[in-house]
């Protein structure tokens, strides 16, 4: 059970891996389903097994995408999670998803017995802050081409899969810009 994501974690001991696979959940979404509405109180890190998962919230009575989290990666509410509040921050399944929930309490704890485990998560942690700075970075300082074209390097499963308004609205255009982004982007691969 879950051995795509304990083969994610490198040179920790069998009795580590064994801890973990005992706390893991896995579950089964079928496309539009949510796994975490408006005002619940985040408990889990979400690991994608197999799917897309996409976070939303609402702005002025706007579904506004925050992030696509693919397979092999994890999703978690941030604020909701750590802090023991309520969300704003929702989480459906984009398509038919398999996914490992892990408990946070129950993670928490094991990472107390084990360095190893605290490790990994603090690297885990790490990698998570590096993507939403660069996202950031993207939304400040590249043109809508520019981001349309990066989304398509790192997301070509999304491309294919999530609807037009939910990618416009994650790369900060209207779907009408997606649309001249995704013809401009369509046109220099042919002239490549």
């Amino acid at each position: 059970m879950g051995n795509e994501i304990l083969s994610k974690i490198n040179n920790l001991p069998d009795e580590d891996v064994q801890l973990l696979a005992s706390i893991l959940e896995l579950r089964k979404y079928r496309k539009g389903e949510i796994l975490l509405k408006e005002g619940e109180t985040a408990n889990h890190l979400v690991y994608v097994h197999q799917g897309i998962l996409r976070q939303y919230y609402y702005k002025k009575g706007k579904d506004i995408t925050e992030h696509f989290t693919t397979k092999g990666n994890t999703a978690f509410c941030i604020h909701s999670l750590f802090l023991n509040e309520p969300t704003a921050l929702m989480m459906e399944a984009t398509v038919d998803c398999v996914v490992y929930l892990i408990p946070y309490d129950k993670f928490k704890k094991l990472t107390f017995s084990s360095p190893l485990l605290a490790d990994w998560i603090r690297r885990f942690y790490e990698k998570d802050l590096i993507l939403t700075q660069e996202k950031a970075d993207s939304w400040r300082f590249e043109s809508s081409d520019e981001r349309y074209c990066r989304f398509v390097k790192e997301y070509p499963e999304v491309v294919q899969k999530a609807s037009v308004n939910h990618i416009a609205s994650y790369l900060l255009m209207t779907p009408e810009s997606l649309s001249r982004a995704r013809f401009k982007f369509a046109k220099g691969k042919k002239e490549v």
